[in-house]
């Protein structure tokens, strides 16, 4: 009789708790949307701000050794850090200075290449077979405006002194990050020691295993007489951070300049290509994965849909923050008990949900 009367309060019971994580489900799908839709509205304040912290965990380690073994007082040593970073951002800004203005100056002899190339793949290529008058192959080529050429590359200066007017903003926060950052102990610090601890030894190996590429890069293509090698190199470093995709593009970038180069001969551009390209595929698949083995434990499919989704939120920065960010994610989801099955989905543990099942 007992359990004949304890079997609906039951049924009762397993009834509210469903609901329960029905409702708790809906509201976290919700709470996605929202964020999502804020991320995206809020882009123009939050990209400067994310890129200061990730450059103040890579400032901390030049910070740490000053401090830690040459015994400096740790406002000096601050101050050293962020001399430096102007010093290499100052750089950087100069050689693509240097690249626009270079392709600015040569557009008109890329443009005359382009059409004796057209003229070169009529005379090659069975044109006539496939009803193409090859005499009027590279007519049409020949009244491309070079002034929209230069327009383009003036776009793309523009674009580039945007992004370093943005570099002041996000210098700013910077400074006010390292000079009011405190050491202090908790539950809250430990998790935050937790992320920075991850997100810094990913920070230090892939800023030198992108380094070593982009010098790489720079010095084959510079030795193969490639124009604009320099500026291939510090793009190999770049998109180095872009795990998957960066190292394709790479690649890609240079044949556009070494298919308009006069004077490379057949032998000089498939080594300009197939070099670059070996070198990105060994330090991508084999390199790469030894040093920073599971620092992150992030799942491929994860990390190609983190480039997807941040790439769509914020563009080309997005995807160059979108592996520390996920990584983040996960090291959070891991601290709540009902979030814990998606850090488990996303470092690609599959099978504890079918021990579950």
């Amino acid at each position: 009789h007992r359990n004949l009367h304890s079997f609906p309060t039951r049924r009762c019971s397993d009834l509210e708790q469903y609901e329960r994580r029905i409702q708790t489900v809906c509201l976290f799908i919700l709470s996605v949307v929202a964020v999502t839709v804020a991320l995206s509205w809020l882009k123009p304040v939050l990209i400067p701000f994310v890129l200061a912290v990730f450059l103040v965990i890579g400032l901390s380690v030049l910070v740490d050794v000053q401090t830690r073994y040459l015994r400096m007082p740790r406002l000096p040593a601050i101050f050293i850090a962020l001399v430096v970073t102007l010093v290499v951002l100052a750089c950087l800004a100069a050689l693509v200075s240097q690249s626009v203005t270079q392709l600015t100056t040569n557009a008109d002899l890329y443009g005359q290449r382009v059409v004796d190339l057209a003229d070169k793949a009529a005379k090659v290529l069975p044109l006539e077979k496939m009803g193409i008058n090859p005499e009027t192959m590279g007519h049409p080529l020949s009244y491309v405006n070079v002034g929209t050429i230069r327009n383009m590359l003036v776009n793309t200066t523009n674009s580039i002194l945007g992004v370093l007017s943005k570099g002041m903003l996000v210098l700013i926060f910077v400074c006010f990050l390292l000079f009011g950052s405190h050491q202090s102990k908790g539950p809250i610090e430990d998790v935050r020691d937790e992320l920075e601890l991850r997100i810094k030894r990913y920070i230090i190996t892939k800023v030198l295993i992108s380094i070593t590429t982009g010098v790489l890069v720079g010095a084959i293509l510079y030795f193969l007489g490639i124009e604009l090698a320099l500026g291939f190199g510090l793009l190999a470093f770049l998109l180095n951070f872009i795990p998957s995709i960066g190292s394709v593009i790479a690649t890609i970038l240079p044949l556009p300049m070494v298919l308009l180069s006069p004077d490379i001969t057949v032998t000089t551009a498939v080594l300009a290509i197939a070099l670059p390209g070996g070198l990105q595929f060994l330090v991508g698949n084999v390199i790469e994965p030894k040093i920073m083995g599971q620092s992150l434990d992030l799942h491929p499919v994860v990390i190609l849909l983190a480039l997807m989704f941040w790439g769509m939120l914020w563009g080309i920065l997005g995807m160059f923050l979108a592996v520390p960010i996920t990584a983040i994610m996960k090291i959070l989801f891991e601290r709540t008990e009902f979030t814990q099955p998606l850090a488990h989905l996303m470092a690609g543990r599959l099978d504890i949900f079918t021990k579950k099942i």
